[in-house]
């Protein structure tokens, strides 16, 4: 194959350069230097709109009675906690709810805590709320419902402080959780 068949035309210095691209070639390559980060910033936001802001909550696995007092709960629980607005939680369940970013987690029905078990778990009444409370590795805390006929577990980073969050959530909880003592 020559020169001009490959695309190179010979120079006076005996070296093959290449062949300036057509003018319909060199409109073509430009446009795909232009759509190709276009359509992949829009698929980048058309992800992350279509993501939503919904936060990964497993949801429990309450019993009956538990189920009906959750959904109940749910129905109740504020709109905003510590200053917060509520989320969407993933999968959408009755038995969960969270605020704020990073967020504030409630879980209603789960399984009763061992350290309910332990005379030296730390706890509180807040609001009229019995909680037990648990420091988490990362500074922050679970607090779960006692004396309750579900206990409802509520799951506190960090960046909230403490535990103060809950006492935007416990007149929800007095309203719709029944004591069990």
């Amino acid at each position: 194959m020559d020169d001009e068949q490959e695309g190179r035309t010979p120079e006076a210095d005996g070296v093959a350069r290449p062949q300036a691209a057509a003018p319909g070639r060199r409109r073509a390559y430009r446009l795909a230097l232009v759509a190709v980060p276009l359509v992949l910033a829009a698929a980048l936001l058309l992800t992350f709109l279509l993501s939503g802001d919904e936060v990964d909550v497993p949801p429990p696995s309450p019993d009956p009675e538990a189920a009906r007092v959750c959904g109940d709960l749910h129905d109740a629980l504020p709109s905003t906690v510590a200053g917060r607005d509520r989320r969407d939680t993933d999968p959408s369940s009755p038995y969960t709810a969270a605020w704020g970013d990073p967020a504030l987690v409630l879980r209603c029905g789960v399984p009763r805590p061992a350290e309910m078990d332990d005379p030296k778990a730390s706890g509180a009444e807040i609001s009229g709320v019995d909680w037990v409370l648990e420091k988490q590795p990362d500074g922050g805390y679970r607090a779960t419902t006692s004396f309750r006929t579900a206990y409802v577990e509520v799951a506190l980073p960090p960046e909230y402080g403490d535990v103060a969050a809950l006492v935007d959530l416990a007149e929800a909880v007095k309203k719709t959780v029944p004591r069990s003592l």
